[in-house]
């Protein structure tokens, strides 16, 4: 197989993630500021808890359209950050909404109940049959906190992926009231013509990103590379390889390590998506995924047949070469978590260490692939069996199989459990963070 090799990343490089990651940062710092000029521009209101409702509700709004950024999956952001990060942001993100969307029905209710006889109720009563847009700010917050609620820890795990994207997918509803209601009673919005035009804009960057991320790009994509399947190959009892290929694939911007979201286009899986890695880094002719049929979905996978066409959904991650800061590498894998593993064995320069960690033999998917291309780099090659107590790949263990541990770049996935305890006993032999590269896949639910 002939791969599409990448130069290495100069370790003096300033970090791809720092720079992604500060840029978002002096983004929103900026238009925090500029949001703040315009609503002293506007005047403040005589009762104090009219002024921070409002402002609560300005600051809303720019996390609003903050959220959507970060939810949009622009290349370039994904790429650099990953969207497990991008994720992790996007849910506390949205937390603050909850909460300064909160902060603004309270102020405002509060305040305009203090300069009135109504009580608090009666007044949010009143504002929703007075004033136009109110009534459609209310059903947004409803529609919020429900997602909010749906969105904690304990309700996410009770629920489906499928069920738990369906309700999400209402946030979009709760950001169109949000944006007329703003549009129909915000003061500071029709201020001034230069803020009127400061919103519009910040409003079409946000919603623009989400439409050309998440629709136009994915199906540009598919529609120039026109995906097929070409094999189904099983690996082991219950992991299975699915081969494609397409046109132009020397043009798709897919590096090993990165995954896509799959849709296999039959009748009774097309509606379903799944997030799978890369199994095999890309060689501009044929894409690999490799797969553990855990669920009813993923079994289906033995089943698809050749000639089926595929809707692929990326390529997504920062799990790659990109990232690198030494010229040496350690790849740890657990599990199916070799598949990307393998993947940026075939990439990467310099010399490489690999430690797979299985339960048995049996278990070690792709393993005679990863010797023979271990020993066509000149990588050494582990694997390291038994069952999980004693732990294996604990500091003492990885420190006698990688003496030079802390000089090398780490790029470590697997099972949840796996790669927190891998994680800490990095931690615990001083490896630097910035040379630790991980992704959760969080997509997978």
């Amino acid at each position: 197989m002939t791969t599409l090799q990448s130069p290495p990343t100069p370790p003096t490089a300033i970090r791809p993630r720092v720079v992604a990651r500060t840029g978002l940062y002096a983004v929103l710092a900026a238009n925090a500021v500029v949001v703040a000029f315009f609503f002293v521009e506007a005047g403040f209101a005589s009762n104090t808890l009219i002024v921070l409702g409002r402002l609560a509700g300005l600051y809303a709004a720019l996390l609003m359209a903050f959220q959507l950024l970060l939810v949009a999956r622009l290349p370039w952001l994904d790429r650099r950050i990953g969207m497990d990060r991008l994720t992790s942001w996007h849910r506390r993100t949205g937390f603050g909404i909850l909460w300064t969307l909160l902060a603004h029905a309270v102020f405002i209710t509060f305040g305009y109940a203090e300069s009135s006889s109504l009580d608090p109720l009666n007044q949010l009563v009143d504002l929703a049959e007075t004033v136009e847009g109110v009534l459609r700010a209310i059903v947004a917050l409803a529609v919020i906190i429900v997602v909010g609620a749906v969105s904690g820890r304990s309700a996410r795990r009770r629920l489906a992926y499928e069920t738990w994207h369906f309700i999400h997918l209402y946030t979009y509803v709760a950001v169109l009231l949000a944006f007329t209601h703003q549009v129909a009673a915000g003061t500071t919005f029709t201020s001034s013509s230069a803020a009127t035009t400061y919103w519009y804009a910040v409003w079409g960057v946000a919603l623009g990103a989400v439409l050309v991320g998440r629709l136009v790009l994915p199906l540009w994509r598919n529609w120039r590379h026109q995906l097929r399947v070409t094999a189904v190959v099983p690996e082991s009892d219950n992991v299975v390889s699915i081969y494609m290929t397409g046109r132009d694939l020397d043009r798709l911007p897919a590096r090993a390590g990165q995954f896509f979201l799959w849709r296999f286009l039959t009748r009774d899986r097309w509606w379903q998506a799944n997030p799978f890695s890369l199994s095999a880094a890309p060689d501009g002719r044929t894409l690999r995924l490799t797969a553990k049929t855990a669920g009813d979905g993923t079994a289906a996978l033995r089943h698809v047949q050749v000639g089926t066409r595929v809707f692929a959904e990326g390529p997504y991650g920062a799990f790659t070469a990109m990232h690198r800061t030494r010229p040496e590498a350690l790849l740890i894998a657990g599990g199916v978590g070799v598949t990307p593993i393998r993947a940026l064995l075939e990439e990467l320069h310099g010399h490489a260490v690999v430690l797979y960690r299985v339960a048995a033999d049996r278990d070690a998917v792709l393993y005679d692939e990863l010797r023979d291309l271990a020993h066509a780099k000149g990588a050494e090659l582990h694997l390291v069996t038994g069952p999980v107590s004693p732990d294996r790949l604990a500091p003492g263990a990885l420190a006698r199989l990688v003496p030079d541990i802390a000089d090398r770049d780490v790029f470590l996935c697997g099972p949840p459990p796996m790669m927190n305890a891998v994680l800490r006993s990095l931690r615990e032999l001083d490896v630097p963070k910035q040379q630790i590269h991980f992704e959760r896949f969080s997509l997978a639910g």
